[in-house]
C-alpha cells in the first residue's frame, strides 16, 4: 500500500503520513456519500445552516492546535494566528445569504399555473484543496456545498495532509452526518479515475494550471461540472495620485506575506515615473526589516517555503533575471537563507516581460517593479500575462480605477487594497487562471443546478 508523506519545510522531517485509498476503498466512500446525500438534502435549510455554523465553531475551538500544525506542514509563522478569522468570515457570509440565494425563483403562482425555478444540489461534490491556505481555500466550497444540500468528499494536498482530516473532524463532531462530509487520501491516478467514472456532480479544484488540465482531461465526456482556480501573476499599478506609503506597505505585504505563496499575491508592480524611485526605496526598506526563520518562533515574520522545489523555482527565476540585467535590491546575506526551503526575499528592478520572473508564476517572495509612463502602458503590461485573477489599482480617483479596471483582463479589480477575498463578491478568474466562481450568490449557483417546474393546475 502506498502512502502520502508531508515533509515539513522546517527541518525536512516527515511530519505526517497517511495510506492512499485504493480504488475499491474510494468507490465505497463515494457510495456512502451518495446514499447519505438524499436525506441530507431533505433536511430543512435552516437545519443544514445551523450544523455548518456549529462545525465552524468547533473548528475555531481547535485553533491552538491548528496554528502550529500549519507551521509544521507548510511553514507559515505562528505569529499570524492561522486562518480561522477568514474561514469564519467566508463561511458565515455564505450561511447568512443562503436562504435568499437558494429560494426558488417564482415566475407564476396563480389558480392556473405554478411556474418556478429551484436550485437542485449537484449531489456529491469533490473538493481538491491546495496547501498554501489549507482551510481558507477548502471552506470556500465546503460550507456552501453542504448548505446547498450536497454531500462533500474532501481531498487535501499532501503538503497539508492533516488539514482535511481536521476539518471533517470538526464538522462531524458538530453534528454533520459522517457520510455527508468525508476526508479521503488519494493519489492522482485514482482521483482521475473517479472523475472519469462520473462519481461526482461537481469538482472544485484549486491548484496549478497543469492540475487543472488534468481535471479537464479526466472529466472529458462526462459533462461533470468543474470549478477551477489555477495560476496567477497578479499586478499592482501605482498612479501619480496614490497614497505612496499605503501603496508600498500594502503591495509589498501582498507580495511577501506567506512567503509569497498566495493565490492572489502581488507578483508584478508597475509604478508611475513620478513615484517610482520613492516607491522602490520604501519597498526595499520594508523587506529589509523582515525576519526569516523558524515559523514556530514568534519573532519570525517570514517562514520557509513549503517545499524545496518551490524555493528552487524562485531562485532559478531570480538568478536568470539578474543574469539578463535585472537589479537585485535586497542583501540576501542578511537573511538566514539555507539554500533549501528558507529563501531570502528579493525585490528586482530593471525587469521586463522577456524575463520569466515577470511572466511565469513565481509563488514565492520575489517581486519585480517596473516604471510606466501612463495608464495605457500599465494596462498593456497588466494584460500581458497568461493569468487573470486580481489586479490592484492605486489612485484617489474611483472613476479612473473603474475605467482602467474595465480594460484589465482579470477576475477582481481592487482599488487601494490587494490580496483579499470578499465573500460577498464572486471569486473568479479568466485566461489560464481558470473558470467558474466561488462564494457570493454566484457560488451557490455553481454548486446547484437549475430545475424548472411548470405545473398546470386547471385542465379546462
Amino acid at each position: 500500500m502506498s502512502t502520502l508523506k508531508c515533509i515539513s519545510p522546517i527541518d525536512g522531517s516527515v511530519f505526517a503520513e497517511r495510506p492512499v485509498a485504493s480504488m475499491t476503498q474510494a468507490e465505497a466512500i463515494v457510495d456512502r456519500a451518495r446514499k447519505a446525500q438524499k436525506s441530507w438534502a431533505a433536511r430543512p435549510l435552516d437545519e443544514r445552516i445551523s450544523l455548518v455554523r456549529n462545525g465552524l465553531a468547533r473548528l475555531g475551538g481547535m485553533n491552538d492546535e491548528v496554528v502550529p500544525e500549519i507551521a509544521h506542514m507548510m511553514g507559515r509563522p505562528v505569529r499570524y494566528g492561522g486562518e480561522f478569522g477568514g474561514v469564519d468570515e467566508r463561511a458565515s457570509h455564505m450561511a447568512d445569504i443562503a436562504e435568499d440565494a437558494l429560494t426558488p425563483i417564482v415566475i407564476e403562482d396563480s389558480d392556473s399555473f405554478e411556474r418556478r425555478i429551484e436550485h437542485e444540489p449537484h449531489g456529491l461534490v469533490l473538493v481538491i484543496a491546495p496547501w498554501n491556505y489549507p482551510y481558507l481555500t477548502a471552506i470556500n466550497t465546503v460550507a456552501p456545498a453542504l448548505i446547498a444540500g450536497n454531500a462533500v468528499v474532501l481531498k487535501h494536498a499532501t503538503q497539508t495532509l492533516l488539514a482535511g482530516e481536521r476539518l471533517v473532524k470538526a464538522f462531524i463532531e458538530a453534528g454533520v452526518p459522517e457520510d455527508v462530509f468525508q476526508n479521503i487520501f488519494l493519489d492522482h491516478e485514482t482521483t482521475s479515475r473517479l472523475i472519469a467514472a462520473k462519481s461526482f456532480g461537481f469538482v472544485n479544484f484549486t491548484g496549478s494550471v497543469g492540475g487543472g488540465k488534468a481535471m479537464e482531461k479526466a472529466a472529458a465526456g462526462t459533462f461533470t461540472a468543474l470549478g477551477l482556480e489555477l495560476g496567477g501573476k497578479d499586478p499592482g499599478y501605482v498612479m501619480e495620485d496614490a497614497d505612496l506609503d499605503a501603496a508600498a506597505d500594502t503591495l509589498i505585504d501582498g507580495a511577501m506575506f506567506n512567503s509569497g505563496q498566495c493565490c492572489c499575491g502581488i507578483e508584478r508592480i508597475y509604478v508611475t515615473e513620478k513615484l517610482y524611485d520613492a516607491f522602490v526605496e520604501k519597498a526595499v526598506g520594508i523587506v529589509s526589516g523582515y525576519v526569516l526563520g523558524n515559523p514556530l518562533d514568534q519573532a519570525t515574520t517570514l517562514g520557509p517555503m513549503a517545499n524545496v522545489r518551490f524555493a528552487d523555482l524562485v531562485r532559478s527565476q531570480t538568478a536568470e533575471a539578474i543574469g539578463q540585467g535585472a537589479k537585485a535590491h535586497i542583501d540576501t546575506s542578511a537573511f538566514a537563507d539555507d539554500g533549501g526551503t528558507y529563501l531570502a526575499p528579493q525585490i528586482l528592478t530593471n525587469v521586463n516581460h522577456d524575463m520569466r520572473v515577470m511572466r511565469e508564476e513565481s509563488f514565492g517572495p520575489v517581486v519585480g517593479i517596473m516604471k510606466v509612463a501612463d495608464d495605457a502602458e500599465a494596462i498593456r503590461l497588466m494584460n500581458d500575462s497568461d493569468f487573470g485573477l486580481t489586479a490592484s489599482l492605486w489612485t484617489a480617483d474611483a472613476e479612473r480605477a473603474a475605467r482602467i479596471g474595465r480594460d484589465v483582463e482579470t477576475g477582481t479589480v481592487f482599488m487601494n487594497r490587494c490580496d483579499y477575498l470578499d465573500p460577498a463578491l464572486c471569486w473568479t478568474g479568466c485566461k489560464d487562471t481558470g473558470r467558474g466562481g466561488a462564494l457570493s450568490v454566484i457560488g451557490y449557483r455553481n454548486l446547484t443546478r437549475p430545475k424548472s417546474y411548470h405545473l398546470k393546475k386547471a385542465l379546462t
